[in-house]
């Protein structure tokens, strides 16, 4: 397995891990990854064994990093060679960052069957370049289709996001909670080290809502964001509010996803994936932060399908979001039509499909 840099890689890989594990007890498994991605944490933290190559991506503007970049390609494969002949893998899956890179082609080059894995609407460069060179190609969004060259189509197969689908009812998550069989619950938060914009919007939220019986919001404020928003509640008088819950972090966030009726927050693939298998109406804060703006491509998937609210950050004030969320809080058929076509893009099986498409090319060899 490789992948890594960000969760949204190395979930996935996890993910798909697990549900070969699930199907072949015996299966042996083993990653590839960066001492800098959060592979490096994440990984042995599952209980797998990880070995590391140095590999960085180039920058868009000209750069001397770009020399090591371009080094680093070049020094990264030989190294995933040595790796690949010392484990004799039957099949390596890649699914995105960096990392991919040297070791699917090293793989590739020695013979070994390949998979990659792409989580967003828009292929990542990676994913592009190793098109021409992996067996087949999972997608995760069928409009993903066009951004591949014509001679690698033949490859491709939808089978959507790799998610934990271990969630409980809305019922046993809101008695969880505590929360009343009235209250309309709104969900917000934009991210474990939290989103500047994201926060001030939400709190514009919050002062609205503050003190309606018929409305509970928990919003999540991130590591980097709790002294500022905390500081903030207090002077507001959010922290003396009954239906309002300020957090630094969410650390039961499925049990919260599946008692929530809005949920407010990024657009990153993983996330839409949970949204879709869960059918949760949504209001999409795509981040604008991140590369080729994939959260935002991802989002309007989406929306063009009338299954999510979507606004630019840039483009969004606190009365917009105030706007949107209450009036999907206060309109049941409005959430009902929401929850009705997110459900359309879910795939609660992703994992289990992309681990038998793969044990089936490694049979094959």
């Amino acid at each position: 397995m490789c992948g890594g840099g960000t969760g949204g890689h190395v979930n996935p890989a996890l993910s798909i891990a697990a549900a070969i594990r699930a199907a072949n007890p015996d299966a042996e498994i083993e990653f590839v990854g960066t001492r800098k991605g959060m592979e490096n944490d994440l990984v042995p933290r599952a209980g797998y064994k990880i070995s590391y190559v140095k590999v960085r991506g180039f920058r868009r503007s000209l750069s001397p990093k770009n020399i090591d970049a371009a080094i680093k390609a070049v020094t990264s494969v030989i190294t995933a060679k040595k790796i690949l002949k010392n484990f004799k893998p039957d099949i390596v899956i890649g699914t995105g960052g960096y990392v991919s890179w040297p070791t699917v082609k090293a793989a590739k080059q020695l013979g070994i069957p390949t998979l990659i894995h792409e989580q967003n609407a828009y292929p990542g460069m990676t994913t592009r370049m190793l098109s021409h060179f992996a067996d087949e190609i999972c997608i995760s969004f069928d409009e993903s289709r066009r951004f591949f060259d014509e001679k690698v189509r033949s490859k491709l197969i939808l089978t959507g996001n790799p998610v934990s689908t271990t969630y409980v009812t809305r019922a046993e998550a809101r008695k969880a909670l505590g929360l009343k069989d009235d209250q309309v619950y709104i969900l917000s938060y934009g991210g474990s080290l939290g989103a500047e914009k994201v926060n001030e919007y939400c709190f514009d939220l919050l002062s609205s809502i503050a003190g309606r019986p018929d409305l509970y919001q928990t919003h999540a404020v991130g590591h980097a964001g709790y002294p500022k928003y905390s500081a903030l509640a207090r002077e507001r008088g959010l922290d003396k509010a009954d239906n309002i819950e300020i957090l630094e972090y969410i650390y039961d966030m499925p049990l919260r996803q599946a008692a929530a009726d809005v949920i407010v927050c990024r657009a990153g693939a993983i996330t839409l994936a949970e949204l879709a298998c869960m059918g949760k109406a949504a209001v999409l804060i795509p981040s604008p932060n991140v590369t080729d703006d994939h959260q935002y491509k991802n989002a309007s998937v989406l929306e063009k399908a009338c299954a999510a609210v979507v606004f630019r950050e840039s483009e969004l004030d606190g009365a917009k979001l105030t706007e949107s969320v209450l009036s999907l809080a206060g309109d049941p058929e409005k959430r009902r039509i929401a929850e009705t076509n997110i459900r359309k893009f879910a795939r609660p099986a992703a994992a289990e499909t992309i681990a038998a498409r793969a044990m089936e090319l490694a049979a094959k060899k």
